[in-house]
């Protein structure tokens, strides 16, 4: 069965990024339908899957992580406007995929990410 999962990483930091709020949304047309809510734990991971079961249907799906709030709430003096405040990844997903992992390396001026396993 096929499952949509993520995680985040602090490279300022070097530790897990937790208490991230995270939303998922499937892109429908030229807007965007909420899927699920999250917020990453100490190991800076969802506690299950974003997507699963009948719910892990193929798409365009956008992931916004809440970086900014993650820094302030650490006390990192961030400009304002934050360079970067919500990090937006949008990927598709082929549902005949069993698992699509998107992980997410933040600072408080990059990020990347790729498709994990």
């Amino acid at each position: 069965m096929g499952r949509l999962t993520t995680h985040v990483l602090d490279a300022a930091h070097g530790s897990p990024g937790r208490d991230i709020k995270i939303e998922l949304f499937r892109v429908e047309g030229a807007g965007l339908e909420l899927v699920a809510t999250a917020t990453t734990n100490d190991d800076g991971r969802c506690d299950a899957p974003l997507l699963q079961g009948a719910d892990y249907q193929s798409g365009v799906y956008q992931l916004h992580f809440h970086a900014g709030d993650y820094y302030r709430a650490r006390g990192v003096k961030l400009a304002e406007p934050a360079f970067l405040d919500v990090v937006v990844l949008r990927f598709g997903i082929s549902a005949e995929q069993d698992h699509y992992h998107v992980p997410l390396l933040i600072s408080p001026y990059s990020y990347s990410t790729y498709r994990g396993s």
